[in-house]
């Protein structure tokens, strides 16, 4: 996975014919430092005051073994909207978007296990400054809420489902602190 993305982002930097300053493609390093959680996001800038983004953040890895397992799982899909009161990919901004995410979470604060599907809409504001004519650092904060289908087990690896069910949920979202490459 890590050399899929790594081939994208290079190959997305060997284009010669894309308008200045329309393109974008960022990874978010806070999430990196979340258990290895993998992430790209490509934004498009079709006005100046307006950025259209999509993205993924993929997480496949288990820790430790036995007792001591624990994951945090996940594979999470968006796609959403910026308005920038300046001009696009600088200074602050706001965003929308809707978002999917299948998830497998446990172990890390207690032996249970919930896993299940979120669907909902987000919203984030953050800061983006700046480094180079491409290079920028972006930082943010959001949350999201919406509707989880689950189930609850004892344990990661036991099996025995203590729990399940669907309700709505409200939680943080984009932690930010991204380095994104502006085409």
């Amino acid at each position: 996975m890590k050399r899929l993305f790594l081939a994208f982002v290079a190959s997305l930097m060997c284009f010669s014919t894309i308008d200045a300053q329309q393109w974008a493609v960022t990874t978010n390093l806070a999430a990196l430092a979340d258990l290895g959680t993998l992430n790209v996001e490509a934004a498009y800038s079709p006005a100046q005051h307006w950025t259209l983004d999509a993205g993924v953040k993929y997480n496949p890895f288990t820790y430790g073994r036995g007792e001591g397992q624990f994951q945090q799982r996940h594979q999470t899909w968006w796609a959403g909207a910026r308005w920038w009161p300046w001009h696009s990919y600088a200074g602050w901004w706001l965003s929308g978007k809707v978002q999917y995410q299948e998830y497998n979470f446990g172990g890390i604060f207690s032996d249970r296990t919930e896993e299940g599907d979120k669907a909902g809409f987000g919203v984030t504001a953050g800061y983006t400054y700046m480094l180079t004519s491409h290079l920028n650092m972006e930082f943010g904060l959001g949350l999201w809420g919406g509707y989880k289908w689950y189930a609850v087990y004892a344990c990661p690896k036991c099996g025995m489902k203590l729990d399940s069910g669907s309700k709505p949920f409200v939680l943080p979202n984009d932690l930010m602190i991204a380095i994104s490459y502006v085409f």
